[in-house]
């Protein structure tokens, strides 16, 4: 079977063709880094209006890619939800409209399962049951996953997500947007310890996180401490460290409360080299293995929508014919293979 993914939740416009054989066979993707730089952040209407102008010629470079056109196609998998309404509109009403016209069906794909399956896509795939740590700009949650669909919410952040405050903190210190890459590549010039921020909420039970407060002891640090370039780095530094640790708190804490050795991380900060070398150590003090996607396969793509399409095109769940979309989506609402 193979089947088309579109992927617009929010300011990337991916697009992929994935066969259930052969693996993945085309992937293009468009970035609106540019768009929204001046900004500062994302803006809503520009972002829609991008998706509309990319996505059809993008879906044409990946038949291109993959040497193959719409007759070869078996479903058309497209991003519902969650994420922004306007961006969501755009991949949803062209993705149902092609299924509609092509006479194939639609299946509609929650953004952070896609996130949560992208490991998938690597030959060295993780077995259930594992632990999936869902970590980017929009969410950061722990997940206990016993097969696709099958999906228990075990903590998430009650106000910033940890992508969030890393954008949030790199604009404190004059990065650019996006400005979390480049607050990790600055905190590799920094002096570790000259500055200790908290870990929050780790010194209490539970697997939810919280990360607005390590923000503002990040903005009042950068506002008392000066501005010159290695105190900036400094506190880039103190600051990752202290995200990286509660994170590694927390996934240690979720594989001896559910005696899991298998623990995947997915999203745009799971990019993060000195995350994933956290992790790393933390599984193997616990004889455990880490997984997680190839590094373009972290932030938002077309590729780890196609895949979890898939799942869902086998399984028969279906599109209907309306263009639903869901800017907020429990995780654990979604029905089990």
């Amino acid at each position: 079977m193979r089947i088309l993914g579109i992927e617009s939740s929010c300011d990337e416009t991916g697009i992929a063709i994935y066969d259930d054989e052969q693996g993945l066979l085309a992937h293009q993707l468009y970035s609106q880094v540019k768009v929204h730089a001046d900004y500062g952040g994302v803006v809503p209407e520009l972002a829609s209006r991008d998706h509309v102008r990319k996505t059809i010629p993008l879906i044409e470079a990946a038949f291109a890619q993959a040497g193959c056109g719409p007759e070869s196609l078996d479903g058309v998998a497209y991003t519902a939800g969650p994420g922004l309404v306007g961006a969501l509109l755009v991949g949803t009403s062209i993705g149902r409209s092609l299924a509609f016209g092509w006479n194939i069906p639609a299946v509609a794909v929650h953004h952070m399962e896609g996130h949560l399956l992208a490991p998938m896509l690597e030959d060295d795939r993780p077995e259930f049951p594992f632990i999936a740590l869902l970590v980017s700009g929009g969410h950061t949650m722990m997940v206990k996953v016993e097969g696709i669909g099958e999906y228990e919410v075990l903590g998430e952040s009650v106000d910033d997500a940890a992508g969030e405050a890393f954008d949030k903190t790199a604009k404190l210190l004059g990065l650019d947007y996006p400005g979390g890459p480049l607050l990790a590549k600055m905190a590799q010039q920094g002096v570790a310890k000259r500055f200790v921020f908290p870990r929050p909420m780790t010194d209490r039970p539970g697997l939810d996180f919280s990360f607005s407060g390590l923000k503002t002891a990040a903005a009042n640090t950068i506002r008392s401490a000066g501005d010159d370039e290695q105190t900036k780095a400094d506190i880039a530094h103190a600051f990752q460290t202290a995200v990286i640790d509660t994170l590694a708190i927390k996934c240690k804490r979720a594989l001896k409360e559910t005696n899991i050795k298998r623990l995947v991380i997915a999203g745009g900060v799971s990019a993060n080299i000195e995350l994933r070398n956290k992790l790393e150590r933390v599984m193997q003090g616990m004889q455990g293995k880490v997984y997680y996607p190839r590094t373009e396969f972290c932030t938002d793509n077309g590729a780890m929508i196609a895949f979890a399409g898939m799942q869902r095109l086998k399984a028969k769940q279906y599109a209907p014919l309306d263009m639903k979309t869901q800017p907020r989506w429990p995780l654990d609402s979604l029905k089990p293979l």
